[in-house]
């Protein structure tokens, strides 16, 4: 069974978050293992510098993990079997760098249902499910 389960949260989309988390809470609670909640903030493009505060990143940054750390409150598992982390950089190459780095062994991406423009699955949690090293569960919503 899957003992390190990362799960991709986007915190703009909860919507999204909250059904990939709950398949992931039931994983976690049958097999035991445990959860790392991942949310990945983009870079603010050098042209919109000019126009926010020096600290708007580290205040994005800040902001999201608050809001990781309220999530992962919720998730009704022990303490020591949930955690989180916020990134910065591109969406799925930070998701698959954190799950290398804590050698996790599913990733759980939750994933709009198909329309014209994204058909299939949406371009992130599809290219993870291509270049990830463990299992992907994608779970549609």
């Amino acid at each position: 069974m899957f003992k390190k389960i990362i799960v991709a949260v986007d915190l703009s989309e909860i919507n999204l978050a909250k059904p990939a988390l709950d398949n992931a809470i039931a994983l976690a609670t049958q097999s035991g293992g445990t959860l790392r909640l991942v949310n990945v903030q983009t870079l603010l493009p050098a042209t919109f510098m000019d126009y926010v505060p020096a600290d708007f990143d580290q205040q994005m940054k800040d902001n999201a993990d608050a809001s990781l750390r309220k999530l992962a409150d919720e998730v009704g598992l022990p303490k020591d079997r949930v955690s989180c982390v916020v990134r910065v950089g591109g969406v799925y190459p930070e998701i698959l760098a954190e799950a290398d780095e804590a050698a996790a062994d599913l990733i759980v991406v939750g994933s709009h249902r198909p329309a014209m423009s994204t058909y299939l699955l949406g371009s992130n949690a599809k290219t993870i499910v291509r270049h990830a090293k463990c299992s992907v569960l994608v779970v549609r919503v």
